[in-house]
């Protein structure tokens, strides 16, 4: 059961600055995050949306949302609130920014420029920092591969899982635009889910346990 628990959710894209006027993004939607805040807060849990950029239209009412946009804004919102609010379980969702530029331009580059190089350097992996932040909650991370394989998928869940110390992680594909979905704990997988409501459903019942 999560009734009463305290679940975090990160969701959607995340921005890194290139110019004065100009970002760099992803695809994201956001569409999982907003699912899971609205599963978990019909089964009775108290759950804080940290939502990236862009426009979402959709009913979640009775759920704290935190906007953002940068990648700095939702590193200093994740150690904010890990440390301060005694979370359950934390579900990051979003689509962290990998890379950022090595610098970022002071003022807006003239559009008239016949090409403009831009050189990228790693972004912290924010992953990496969840149990840090919150030693003993229940963290949960997501693995995005676009075209892989379901085997490829296990293989790459695992690893991170291992990694950054997880307690589930969320392997996922989206081969010829369809969904596909294997969720992965220590020694164990469940899956496939061919809709992120099964998904879903399934994320709930796991965290429910513990």
């Amino acid at each position: 059961m999560v009734t009463r628990k305290r679940i975090l959710i990160t969701a959607g894209p995340t921005w890194v600055a290139i110019d004065q006027a100009r970002v760099i993004s992803n695809i994201s939607s956001g569409e999982t995050g907003f699912i899971l805040a609205s599963k978990f807060k019909r089964s009775g849990a108290k759950v804080t949306l940290l939502l990236g950029p862009g426009y979402f239209c959709g009913n979640l009412k009775r759920i704290k949302i935190i906007r953002f946009k940068y990648f700095s804004q939702l590193q200093n919102l994740l150690k904010r609130e890990l440390e301060k609010n005694n979370y359950n379980a934390v579900i990051h969702a979003a689509a962290v920014a990998d890379y950022r530029p090595d610098k970022v331009a002071k003022s807006k580059i003239d559009s008239k420029r016949n090409a403009w190089k831009i050189n990228l350097v790693p972004n912290e992996k924010l992953i990496d920092s969840l149990k840090k932040y919150a030693g003993n909650i229940f963290a949960v991370g997501f693995k995005f591969e676009p075209s892989a394989s379901s085997s490829y998928l296990i293989k790459e869940g695992r690893a991170l899982l291992k990694r950054a110390g997880l307690d589930l992680v969320v392997a996922n594909s989206n081969i010829n635009e369809k969904y596909c979905a294997y969720i992965l704990d220590k020694s164990a997988y469940f899956g496939p889910f061919f809709t992120k409501e099964k998904m879903s459903s399934c994320l709930l019942k796991l965290i429910g346990k513990n």
